[in-house]
């Protein structure tokens, strides 16, 4: 889990992942649709393409780049989904409206959660976190 946030754990390089898999791709549009300082977007994008979650390929134009999602990227919509989703449930006040993820026939994307092999829901009191030490292997452990 550290990893994962370290490599796209900070609101910036998140909500440019989350513009990028609605079609933003030049650093023009990620910055207009964020409102975004230069220098921090450009960071960002930088290290989001370091850590191979965009990639930048020539614009048609063949002046400028554009950003992509690479595989690793758009491996990120479950999360960014599952985040949207834990957003609309508890950032929003009572009957506060918002946004919807539709899927491509309008309706709304279905609620995400976890299950086991069998579809039995799955939460904290019910999944564990199987460490592995250096010196003795994998061990039972807690959830962090």
């Amino acid at each position: 889990m550290a990893r994962t946030v370290d490599l796209v754990g900070d609101r910036w390089s998140l909500l440019i992942v989350r513009d990028a898999m609605d079609g933003a791709a030049t650093f023009t549009e990620f910055r207009d649709r964020l409102g975004i300082a230069r220098n921090i977007l450009t960071d960002r994008l930088r290290r989001l393409v370091e850590h191979g979650i965009l990639a930048q390929e020539p614009a048609p134009s063949g002046r400028r780049q554009t950003y992509v999602l690479t595989e690793a990227g758009e491996d990120l919509f479950t999360t960014v989904v599952a985040l949207r989703q834990w957003g609309e449930r508890h950032a929003f006040g009572a009957g506060e409206e918002h946004s919807v993820l539709v899927d491509e026939r309008g309706a709304a994307v279905p609620e995400l959660r976890a299950v086991d092999g069998a579809g039995r829901p799955l939460g904290t009191r019910t999944t564990y976190v199987r460490k592995v030490s250096r010196s003795t292997g994998p061990r039972a452990g807690t959830a962090g």
